[in-house]
């Protein structure tokens, strides 16, 4: 073991600390990516669960909102999100919200959202569906939105968290406009109070129009989150493996038993002549 003396040298020891420090940082990275995996697995999970479950009474998953007249109720815990549930209610046509940039079958159009008014005087949001853009429109131009049905409405549905990020609501025709659904930010130009999330059609009774696509449920990727975790693991396992590969070639070049650099033939001098 005298050999390896030389691992005490300070610049073997800086070698050996930064070898530590990546290897612990890849195995951090690691174990970021695998919390990350599971957190999306209980997603695929929930939305697995969701579709298997006969609905459930609206009131059983989403608390009634409490405030008054533009306000949103509270958001349901992360668990309840793609539960069914079943509700029924008058839906109100003054004011229908057109989601813009939503892209099914890569085409991109326009899901429909249309707060759906209870016997109690509030509201729970309703996508009803993805519709084309006009025909040689832009993508931007307001469609054709079918009328909705009269008088009231039993919808099934899955419950979706508000979604995040900045969300800018216009008026525009009559209708409402925005990139996202976030329920409390749409709750703001509404006249009644709206519940925490909003509902994701699966049927609806009287039938939708069938000018409506169904919005796709988007799993999460969560085999790629599990890949990285064995990418960086790896990553950390071969540092450790390079240090002491690169340690142990050293020693033997000390000891003598490495293998023996090359000689440089034409640093040597030239032979003399024999007189």
């Amino acid at each position: 073991m005298v050999v390896y003396r030389f691992l005490l040298t300070p610049r073997w020891l800086g070698i050996l600390a930064l070898t530590l420090v990546a290897s612990a940082v890849m195995v951090l990275l690691g174990n970021w990516q695998l919390d990350r995996y599971h957190g999306r697995t209980e997603i695929n999970d929930r939305i697995d669960a969701g579709q298997r479950m006969g609905p459930l009474p609206l009131r059983d998953v989403l608390p009634a909102p409490t405030g008054g007249a533009g306000t949103a109720g509270p958001a349901p815990a992360e668990e309840k999100s793609w539960t069914k549930v079943t509700v029924t209610g008058r839906y109100d046509p003054a004011n229908v919200v057109l989601v813009r940039g939503r892209s099914v079958d890569r085409t991109v159009g326009f899901e429909i959202v249309t707060p759906l008014v209870l016997a109690d005087g509030t509201a729970v949001l309703v996508d009803r569906g993805w519709i084309p853009p006009v025909r040689g429109g832009d993508a931007t131009a307001q469609p054709d939105v079918p009328a909705v049905p009269p008088g009231e409405v039993t919808v099934t549905g899955r419950v979706h968290l508000s979604e995040s990020g900045s969300v800018g609501v216009t008026r525009r025709d009559g209708k409402l406009e925005t990139r996202r659904i976030g329920v409390e930010r749409l709750a703001r130009e509404l006249p009644y109070p709206v519940h925490g999330a909003y509902l994701l059609m699966v049927e609806q009774t009287p039938a939708a129009d069938p000018v409506f696509k169904d919005v796709p449920i988007g799993y999460t990727n969560n085999w790629q989150n599990l890949g990285y975790v064995v990418q960086w693991w790896i990553f950390a396992a071969m540092t450790l493996f390079g240090y002491g590969w690169v340690a142990r070639r050293e020693a033997r070049r000390l000891a003598g038993t490495g293998p023996t650099p090359p000689v440089d033939r034409a640093a040597e001098p030239a032979p003399q002549g024999v007189a």
